[in-house]
């Protein structure tokens, strides 16, 4: 077995009982203890198992939240696919809300390289910078205010929402930091989950832009169902691991698959 087809087949035994052991693995998959530690290790760096001693178990549920520069060096060719085809499906002089995920921030920046005509609507301050500063007198900006949260560098709270709710847009562009195996979307921060609430509910069509880590991860905040969004587009999903969410009866697109 291939070591990214054995490494999906773990992920598989985490979700089914929580935890698996070196082992076990060593059983399972006819592997020394050397691999099957390797194995969790990769995983574990993908946000799809904490290691234990002895083995690993399912992330837990937590508030942790990296810090945008962090997270902007993270899952950057799924991040930078997931743009491509986010970016795919707009046309000019559409508007489009863009959450304060760096996955979000990549497709700004997409917008700009491309010169795209529309009106972006953003919390997200490293978006609103990269906007600005692009000179383009056909590319419309309207910033959402409110209170700084430093740490995503993003715009929260009463005004935020305010601002959110006094507009509609074609598109909304988002990602989070985990889906739960019922299809709750979740985020590490109230407040930052409430401005994806906003967002969902006034626009006309909500993407959810999603790499593998997701599907394991679990944020403290409920965002909503998964059932309020328009469609999903992953990048490094197994196909298998979508059958959850197609059931829901979302459109699901792989971005593997669109390049093949």
């Amino acid at each position: 077995m291939l070591a990214e087809s054995r490494r999906a087949a773990i992920v598989e035994l985490l979700r089914s009982s929580g935890s698996v052991t070196v082992a076990q693995l060593e059983r399972r998959f006819g592997i020394s203890p050397m691999t099957a530690r390797r194995d969790l290790s990769d995983l574990e760096r993908q946000g799809l198992a904490r290691r234990t001693h002895g083995g690993a178990v399912l992330p837990a549920i937590t508030a942790h939240e990296d810090s945008f520069a962090t997270r902007l060096e993270t899952e950057t060719e799924a991040k930078l696919a997931l743009a491509d085809a986010a970016f795919d499906m707009l046309a000019p002089r559409q508007s489009v809300f863009l959450d304060s995920s760096s996955t979000a921030y990549y497709v700004a920046r997409r917008i700009v390289q491309d010169g795209l005509a529309v009106t972006v609507i953003t919390n997200s301050q490293p978006v609103m910078e990269l906007v600005g500063a692009s000179g383009a007198s056909n590319l419309e900006l309207i910033g959402i205010g409110g209170t700084l949260r430093r740490l995503t560098r993003s715009y929260v709270g009463p005004f935020a929402i305010h601002t959110v709710l006094g507009h509609f847009a074609d598109r909304l562009f988002l990602s989070v930091k985990g889906i739960t195996a019922d299809g709750t979307l979740t985020d590490p921060d109230p407040l930052e989950a409430e401005v994806k609430r906003a967002m969902i509910a006034h626009a006309e069509e909500a993407v959810l832009l999603v790499d593998r880590s997701k599907l394991s991860a679990r944020g403290l905040s409920v965002i909503g169902p998964v059932g309020e969004l328009a469609a999903v587009i992953t990048h490094g999903v197994p196909s298998a691991d979508l059958a959850p969410l197609r059931a829901t009866g979302l459109t699901v697109r792989r971005t593997e698959d669109a390049a093949g």
